[in-house]
């Protein structure tokens, strides 16, 4: 059975009418060199132009599943303030540009990618939750491992974070005695977690330090931070 074929008629704006309505029922055809560029001319400019409103276009649309979870952490965020959360959102979804290289302090070190405000959250202190108990016989087999720098952070007094080997950039911190940030123990979902906050504005290339606060111990651990008012100990 032969079928006539339809005649190629063309829109105003050049492109080729479908005479069924539907491009998919009139099989396969090629489109003209120059109506194809036409219409990509087209569509680039009209990409091109800029939004009525740029303030609200620029700012990238939340979607259903960023909304619920906004929500969940509103609903279960306790123990803080409102300020918390919204930065603990903030830094959920938009986390700081931070990189880490050599440190004239102590081998590896953290350093800022971007201007950051005084009191505000620059990473979370990611690890493994442990006891008391496996805490210390992480300690000794750790150091049998060879393993000289400890990244055990105490959040109560039986909750330790251990971001040893499962960590994030946050272990990189360096120690200093007149640091630029602290570090701040909240709870989201009933589960405690440990926000290093800027405690002053941080530049570019900035190195990110803060005070560890080890307990006084009689065997000393020497500090390399060289700040103007160094203890000379991190205990």
């Amino acid at each position: 059975t032969s079928f006539s074929t339809p005649k190629k008629k063309k829109r105003d704006d050049g492109m080729r009418e479908h005479v069924t309505g539907c491009a998919r029922s009139e099989g396969y055809y090629k489109i003209d060199k120059k109506d194809k560029l036409k219409y990509l001319n087209n569509s680039r400019a009209f990409a091109e132009e800029p939004p009525a409103d740029t303030q609200v276009r620029t700012c990238p649309p939340l979607t259903a599943g960023r909304r619920s979870e906004q929500r969940r952490l509103l609903s279960s965020f306790t123990g803080s303030c409102d300020s918390d959360l919204l930065k603990f959102n903030q830094l959920k979804f938009r986390k700081k540009k931070l990189k880490f290289c050599k440190s004239h302090i102590h081998d590896w070190g953290l350093f800022a990618m971007e201007p950051i405000a005084a009191d505000e959250m620059v990473i979370e202190y990611v690890g493994q939750n442990i006891r008391q108990v496996i805490a210390d016989m992480r300690e000794k087999r750790y150091e049998d491992e060879g393993i000289g720098s400890s990244y055990m952070f105490r959040v109560d007094h039986d909750t330790i974070i251990d971001a040893t080997k499962c960590g994030n950039f946050a272990r990189f911190i360096n120690h200093s005695c007149n640091p630029n940030c602290y570090a701040k123990v909240i709870t989201v979902e009933s589960q405690k977690k440990i926000v290093i906050y800027s405690k002053q504005h941080i530049n570019v290339n900035e190195e990110i330090t803060y005070d560890y606060k080890f307990p006084i111990e009689d065997v000393k651990i020497p500090c390399l931070c060289g700040s103007e008012n160094c203890r000379g100990t991190l205990n």
